[in-house]
């Protein structure tokens, strides 16, 4: 899909300093002092537009939320949606999620969600997967232990691999369904996945636990 790039972006993000927080590398290892409070942090990497962030932010205000895009136009519908609501446990990081042990110390996160990335088909870029093997350890290094991974995606091949990635790396598997919305239970989900059920087409999804913390 074509990205729609929306003029000075990148200004009107930096209006919002308070929802959209700048310079975050500064803010590594603090993230509660800027939540002000010890409640745990989930994270979404690769947040798109916004919508399954601020539900879960809103769904649950004792949990501190963070998405990160790394798209401004992106990323500006996202605040623009945050913004209406005015969350005070959501922040929205303009940032490359490859670089998120510059932004988080270790075992600062307690739970990360991989929402519809990218797939990356192309066996050479398999390397940009979100759940390529080195994706996973940074993950490792900013998990709690015990820490967990939320992945869904529509894509089978991207499902597929991520399942293998995930048991070589050790992490334990808790949940997983090659049709999500088949369950009886209220799902948040994304603008992507509205998409793809309105085309009844199935979801995948697991969800992964860190067995340890090396």
């Amino acid at each position: 899909m074509r990205l729609r790039k929306i003029k000075n972006a990148g200004l009107q993000l930096a209006k919002h300093p308070e929802l959209v927080i700048p310079n975050p590398e500064i803010h590594r290892g603090k993230w509660k002092k800027l939540f002000n409070n010890n409640n745990p942090i989930h994270l979404e990497l690769g947040m798109g537009k916004g919508q399954f962030i601020i539900k879960m932010a809103t769904l649950n205000p004792d949990i501190n939320f963070i998405g990160i895009e790394r798209f401004d136009s992106v990323i500006l519908q996202a605040m623009k949606k945050a913004l209406e609501v005015k969350l005070p446990n959501l922040r929205l990081i303009h940032f490359d999620g490859a670089r998120l042990l510059d932004i988080f110390e270790e075992h600062e996160i307690e739970k990360i969600y991989l929402n519809f990335s990218d797939p990356w088909p192309k066996s050479r870029h398999a390397k940009r997967r979100l759940t390529y093997p080195a994706f996973l350890e940074i993950y490792r290094k900013v998990l709690v232990e015990g820490g967990e991974i939320e992945f869904k995606t529509d894509n089978v091949h991207l499902f597929e691999y991520s399942i293998i990635s995930f048991n070589n790396n050790d992490f334990i598997f808790e949940d997983f369904s090659v049709d999500l919305h088949a369950r009886d239970e209220e799902i948040v989900t994304t603008e992507y996945e509205d998409r793809f059920l309105a085309r009844n087409q199935p979801i995948y999804f697991v969800k992964v636990k860190l067995k340890g913390v090396k």
